[in-house]
C-alpha cells in the first residue's frame, strides 16, 4: 500500500498560509548587536537597582525588548534580568512603579510575566512574585493588557 502521499506537506502549497514574517516586520537589528544591547541593559539595571531606582531598571530592561529568529541568548538575558527586578521589588512599590511606564512597556511587561509562567518550574522566581505582579498590572492596565500580549505576534 502507497503512504507516502501522508509526508506531503501540503500546506506549502496553499496561497493563504499565513507566516509570522508576514504578519509584523522583522527585527531589524542584527542578532550579535541584540545580544550586546541585552548586555549592556544588564549592566545598566543593575547599577539602577543598586541606587533602589525600580521604575529606572524596568524602564531600561522594557525598552525595544529583542524578539524575533535567531536572539534566544539575548532573549533569556533580558528575562533573567527582568526577574531579577521583579524579585528584587517590594510589594508596597509595584504599583506606582507600574504607573509610571508607558502602555507599551506595560504590555510588554504582560508579555514577560507569561513567559515567566511559562517557564519549567518558574525558574528562579516564586510563583507568588509573578502572579502579585500580573495582579497589580492587570489593576492599573484592565484587562487589554492582557489581550494586546497574548495577540501580539512578536514574541519576546
Amino acid at each position: 500500500m502507497e503512504t507516502s502521499f501522508r509526508k506531503i506537506d501540503i500546506d506549502k502549497y496553499d496561497e493563504d498560509v499565513l507566516n509570522d514574517e508576514d504578519l509584523y516586520d522583522a527585527d531589524p537589528r542584527d542578532p550579535a548587536m541584540v545580544l550586546e544591547e541585552a548586555k549592556q541593559r544588564q549592566v545598566a539595571v543593575r547599577s539602577s537597582l543598586a541606587k533602589n531606582d525600580t521604575a529606572g531598571a524596568l524602564a531600561v530592561i522594557l525598552d525595544s525588548p529583542p524578539y524575533g529568529p535567531n536572539t534566544e541568548q539575548a532573549k533569556e538575558i533580558t528575562l533573567s534580568t527582568l526577574l531579577t527586578i521583579l524579585n528584587s521589588t517590594k510589594t508596597t512599590e509595584i504599583t506606582p512603579v507600574i504607573k509610571s511606564l508607558s502602555q507599551d512597556a506595560q504590555d510588554t511587561l504582560m508579555k514577560y510575566i507569561y513567559k515567566g509562567m511559562a517557564m519549567p518550574g518558574w525558574g528562579d522566581i516564586s510563583g507568588s512574585v509573578l502572579l502579585g505582579w500580573h495582579e497589580k498590572l492587570t489593576e492599573v492596565t484592565g484587562v487589554g493588557s492582557i489581550v494586546r500580549a497574548m495577540t501580539d505576534r512578536r514574541i519576546v
